[in-house]
């Protein structure tokens, strides 16, 4: 049964769809007329540049840039993995909910922060494909920006 919702979208596919058969418009030939050109001067206001401007390059995507940022996030992250395996080891507990279940075992919380240093990168590289450049960079920020507030928050309450 089709809601009111879906009639309504119905019926304005039918009419743009119908409106445009019915209003297309073809050159008069009939009776000896001739098509009607457009003037002149819709030409003339129209600019006419040779060239437009460039938009910004694409990047490789291990460029410079990135390269650091990686190795920041890397790096943060290792810290991240640190002071929470000793946090953990001197009685302390996982406040990341999403982290917790992998709390009870040292080689399962390594494996969760190399995970997540791998999710970055590939998060990053899909925004890198699609041509979101800006976004690219904004992960591994952010990562990086959510691991130091970690690392700040795991040293000051040993």
């Amino acid at each position: 049964m089709c809601t009111y919702w879906c009639a309504k979208v119905l019926a304005l596919t039918l009419l743009i769809f119908l409106g445009t058969v019915a209003f297309a418009q073809e050159p008069v030939t009939a009776a000896g007329l001739a098509p009607v050109a457009p003037p002149a001067t819709i030409e003339a206001a129209i600019p006419s540049s040779p060239s437009l401007p460039e938009g910004p390059k694409p990047h490789r995507f291990l460029d410079g840039k990135n390269r650091l940022l990686f190795s920041t996030v890397a790096a943060f992250s290792a810290a991240d993995f640190g002071v929470t395996r000793m946090n953990l080891a001197n009685g302390g507990r996982e406040l990341n909910p999403i982290v917790r279940p992998f709390a009870g075992n040292t080689a399962t919380l390594a494996m969760n922060f190399v995970g997540e240093t791998a999710c970055v990168v590939a998060v990053s590289y899909l925004f890198h494909r699609s041509g979101h450049h800006r976004l690219e960079r904004l992960t591994s920020l952010v990562n990086v920006a959510g691991s130091a507030f970690a690392v700040g928050y795991g040293v000051s309450h040993r």
